[in-house]
């Protein structure tokens, strides 16, 4: 069983919301979720914001979406924080080295 996502705009910010587990069953779901605004992170106009809160479980396959996010949307210059991950995900997150890719809060 695979999680949901929820989506908010505002203020300049792209809120993807991941609630259970992110996995390679959410592939579509996060892909959609993105994609209409990554012209507008690649301008400087928008924030990408992956909130974890809710996010009980991660995998390899979400950690390449992650990074696949990165790049479609200007891998160094990619506008994306990652916020409120659970200390165990954060573990995963820092063993991937992810904080040397992503702002991570």
């Amino acid at each position: 069983m695979s999680g949901t996502i929820n989506v908010s705009r505002g203020n300049g910010e792209h809120v993807i919301a991941i609630k259970g587990r992110f996995n390679f069953e959410m592939h579509s779901q996060f892909r959609t979720a993105y994609q209409g605004e990554i012209e507008n992170c690649k301008e400087g106009k928008v924030r990408f914001v992956i909130d974890l809160a809710g996010t009980e479980y991660i995998d390899s396959s979400a950690l390449g979406m992650l990074l696949l996010l990165r790049e479609e949307a200007g891998s160094n210059d990619a506008n994306i924080d990652i916020v409120n991950a659970r200390p165990e995900i954060r573990k995963i997150l820092e063993t991937a080295n992810f904080q040397r890719l992503f702002k991570i809060g």
